[in-house]
């Protein structure tokens, strides 16, 4: 948990609870993989194995209207040139990786998140691709980078030449006063510095780590009950 939240050397970690550098490294991987088998990332995880559970939960959550968002992390460099072309971001000028994250209005539950993909993957695509998971027919909120999509509330994108009318601009507000929270949701995510600052570990642990994180944000919040 110490790991997670402040991302020490192991070093400094095995100097913090007295056990060697070694020791402590070998304790974190072996409780990360404890707490990713106990703690479901999101909703749809955790009733996933359950048939039944998941085509109710599927259908209840079509009462709302869910709203979508992406967040992504810079990574250190791949070794590999094809994926470092394929994990560049031009955006930010680094590697990254990016997340998409599905939640309940207010923010009140992780419903679904993808993870791991490279930057250059468009919001809209990863959309298409998480929607499946869903009720065909779920709604959803989001911001402009999900323009196009099916079943999807985007704000009104100014036209060229033109301006916005006073209800298309009152629509746009309401809209971001409700997708503020699912960006709310990202920022308790992002207070694990394992989930913002630069990933150090092995890429193979990437998704892992992640998804960890998520779990344990579920649980802080008060939707996820062991």
């Amino acid at each position: 948990m110490f790991y997670l939240r402040q991302i020490p050397t192991f070093e400094v970690l095995g100097i913090s609870f007295g056990i060697s550098k070694t020791e402590a490294n070998d304790t974190f991987h072996n409780w990360r993989k404890i707490f990713r088998k106990i703690l479901p990332a999101s909703l749809l995880e955790q009733v996933g194995n359950k048939e039944g559970d998941l085509m109710i939960v599927q259908e209840i959550l079509t009462s709302f209207k869910l709203i979508v968002d992406s967040l992504e992390q810079p990574i250190d460099r791949p070794s590999d040139n094809e994926e470092q072309k394929k994990l560049f971001s031009g955006k930010k000028k680094q590697h990254t990786r990016k997340s998409q994250v599905v939640s309940l209005p207010e923010g009140k539950d992780i419903i679904d998140i993808k993870v791991g993909f490279p930057r250059p993957t468009a919001d809209i695509n990863l959309f298409r691709e998480q929607q499946v998971f869903f009720d065909g027919q779920q709604t959803f909120e989001g911001d402009k980078g999900y323009q196009g999509g099916k079943n999807i509330t985007t704000p009104h994108k100014r036209k060229r030449k033109q301006e916005l009318s006073e209800q298309q601009k009152a629509e746009n507000k309401v809209l971001s006063s409700k997708r503020i929270f699912v960006e709310h949701l990202i920022r308790i995510i992002k207070i694990f510095q394992i989930a913002s600052q630069r990933f150090r570990l092995n890429s193979d642990v990437y998704n892992e780590i992640i998804l960890t994180v998520c779990g344990l944000v579920r649980l802080r919040i008060g939707t996820l009950v062991l």
